[in-house]
């Protein structure tokens, strides 16, 4: 597995809790994990929630630009937003 693969981040529950979250390329899927703290199993998030998948968006454009993933990426990555998240803002 690639370092390109995999993007991770930190966020806090509506509860307040802070879990980490990652995403992983699977063929032409995002995969995304979750846990609670650092020693705990990952768990599969079935349904990221908007916020989760635009995190995910602003990493793949930061790596875009340092040319660690492909610019066509980021119009798939979009485009598979939109088909979950219809009207969602992606600026």
């Amino acid at each position: 597995m690639s370092a390109k693969a995999e993007i991770s981040w930190k966020r806090k529950t509506e509860e307040g809790e802070k879990i980490e979250v990652y995403a992983r390329h699977v063929g032409k899927q995002w995969v995304f994990f979750h846990r609670a703290k650092r020693f705990e199993n990952w768990e599969p998030l079935e349904v990221p929630p908007l916020e989760d998948w635009l995190e995910l968006l602003d990493s793949v454009r930061r790596r875009i630009n340092r040319r660690l993933q492909r610019p066509e990426e980021e119009k798939k990555l979009k485009q598979e937003i939109l088909e979950r998240f219809p009207g969602a803002n992606l600026d």
